[in-house]
């Protein structure tokens, strides 16, 4: 009786730890991270104004190089852009945004997008720059 019950209760930890480490993956997969713009930014094919906006990749396992790009309250989809991989040798502890100058009046455009934790990032690219 006492070997059936040590099971059960190994059973239930295992399960019950199994959970957490799901759970704790499920909240980065998408990479959801919140940031505000003082200034416009310019993204692939527009330009965001100063706000705050939600980036994420698309819930898509074939391709983690779509970044979508979300208002603040996550209510609509403001771009959705085919990202290319980019690699830091140092691993980012804080998200990092780097930014690319453009020619006279024009704002800041993002180049790259590090998540914490991860040395891949994601790289935009756009048309007729280079």
């Amino acid at each position: 009786m006492r070997i059936v019950r040590a099971i059960q209760i190994s059973m239930c930890v295992a399960i019950l730890c199994a959970t957490f480490v799901s759970a704790a993956r499920a909240d980065t997969w998408d990479r959801k991270t919140i940031v505000t713009f003082a200034d416009a930014v310019e993204i692939p094919g527009q330009v965001l104004p100063a706000g705050t906006y939600v980036f994420k990749l698309a819930n898509f396992s074939s391709d983690r190089h779509i970044v979508q790009i979300w208002n603040e309250d996550e209510t609509q989809i403001l771009a959705t852009i085919m990202a290319i991989p980019n690699y830091r040798l140092d691993v980012p502890e804080k998200t990092i945004f780097e930014f690319d100058e453009r020619r006279g009046d024009s704002p800041m455009a993002l180049h790259t997008w590090f998540y914490p934790g991860e040395s891949m990032g994601q790289e935009f690219v756009y048309r007729g720059y280079r």
